[in-house]
């Protein structure tokens, strides 16, 4: 027998089927739904951030809008002070928020987590100054304050979150 014959007689090599790629194996499942799962989060998280961004550009434009349209240190501190009290009501629960008035509202300003330094002249404005007649405070430095405070409320996590 040649080596001729020999080769004749072999029989052609059979490749296996190609593997299929349907179904996946249960590793790609579990990755799906993983990636599903952290999309989810992830939509959930960038719609709370944009609501609590539109919010926050909505309270700040109504605190420049109050600041324009005051005639005076008295009605610009009204003003402001509804929108914090707003601002509060919305963040804070509203069995603790609701009965502040003079004093312990001015307190509850000035101890909020976070809050900008308040000065003596503020919180006795705060405190007394819907009583008053008319009051002597450096309107620029209320409208800061209550600009910081206010954005303070929206970007602060301790605050309870209302969605």
């Amino acid at each position: 027998m040649d080596s001729e014959e020999l080769l004749a007689q072999l029989a052609d090599i059979k490749l296996p089927e190609a593997v299929s790629w349907w179904p996946p194996a249960p590793g790609w499942w579990l990755l799906l739904l993983l990636a599903l799962g952290l999309t989810y989060l992830a939509l959930q998280a960038y719609r709370r951030a944009r609501a609590r961004k539109l919010l926050l550009r909505s309270a700040l434009a109504e605190l420049q809008r109050s600041a324009l349209e005051a005639n005076d240190a008295l009605s610009q501190l009204n003003a402001i002070n509804s929108v914090l009290r707003r601002v509060a009501l919305f963040h804070y629960d509203a069995h603790q928020v609701a009965g502040l008035s003079g004093q312990s509202w001015a307190e509850f300003l000035r101890d909020t987590d976070g809050a900008p330094a308040m000065s003596d002249e503020l919180f006795t404005a705060f405190a007394l100054g819907r009583f008053q007649r008319s009051v002597s405070i450096d309107e620029n430095e209320l409208a800061e304050f209550a600009r910081h405070w206010v954005s303070l409320q929206y970007r602060s996590t301790t605050n309870q979150e209302r969605t």
